[in-house]
């Protein structure tokens, strides 16, 4: 019980964490370790629980995704050039993917997945949210730009370190391009239900293969809980979280990339 209990708290944990600008794979590292859970496959663990947070995301942003995928056919298919800026903005997601799945795959192996790294890296993120925080007053844009989609691409792609917030350096990308908050994080949400889909069928071919015994159940319920908790997480993060709370989220991965440097240290 106390076993399956520790995967319910991951759960719930990544449901929340892959939402906020807080490093939900910082926290999974974190919490593990905490918990003296030893998950052999954590990259297989993280894939999957990221997959309940993608289809929570994707179900909060269904209008938004079946709008883009309709206007992109109709571009496309029918040549109906009323749904252009659509495509486009499709288009720009897609751009601003391609430099994280790069970063994913050649560096997967290689980057360390410990306390330190972990550490180092939430430090990272609550500086570049305090600093976004700093410079909050100025006039923002009104559409998304291949520049702007450009250069938030090449942010999400230090989202492969542990510790560094994907929606975190997301829309610190985004709000470094002076575009409103909410218009960055829709872009932040879609591009990450865009680069999910691989994610997710890989999570489930190396699960299929893996080797090592898995705790099924264990990893079932962090599944549901991650869904059930992205869900209410977006939701309440899209409707109330504005720039200059964002202080609070810096805050927070200060104190805990503290905590887990001293715990390391000691």
């Amino acid at each position: 019980m106390w076993e399956l209990l520790k995967y319910v708290i991951l759960g719930v944990i990544q449901g929340i964490t892959e939402i906020l600008p807080v490093s939900s794979s910082g926290h999974l590292t974190l919490f593990s370790h905490f918990l003296g859970l030893n998950l052999e496959n954590l990259t297989i663990f993280l894939m999957l629980t990221n997959t309940g947070s993608f289809l929570a995301i994707l179900f909060f942003f269904r209008k938004d995704v079946t709008g883009l995928v309709n206007s992109t056919y109709r571009f496309v298919v029918k040549g109906d050039h009323n749904f252009k800026d659509d495509f486009l903005y499709v288009i720009k997601v897609g751009i601003a993917v391609i430099p994280v799945g790069i970063a994913g795959l050649l560096f997967e192996n290689i980057l360390p997945n410990d306390l330190l790294t972990t550490s180092i890296a939430l430090l990272i993120t609550g500086s570049l949210l305090l600093l976004i925080y700093l410079n909050r007053h100025f006039e923002y844009n009104k559409n998304v730009t291949f520049q702007n989609a450009i250069a938030i691409g090449l942010f999400q792609m230090f989202a492969v370190v542990p510790g560094i917030s994907r929606s975190g350096i997301t829309l610190v990308g985004g709000l470094s391009q002076k575009l409103p908050l909410k218009d960055a994080m829709k872009f932040s949400f879609l591009s990450y239900i865009m680069i999910s889909v691989p994610v997710s069928v890989l999570g489930f071919i190396r699960l299929s293969e893996a080797n090592e015994t898995i705790n099924l159940l264990g990893y079932g319920v962090s599944f549901v809980l991650s869904f059930v908790f992205s869900y209410y997480a977006v939701r309440w993060f899209y409707q109330y979280v504005k720039v200059k709370n964002l202080i609070y989220f810096s805050v927070y991965c200060f104190l805990v990339g503290i905590i887990s440097l001293i715990i390391y240290i000691v």
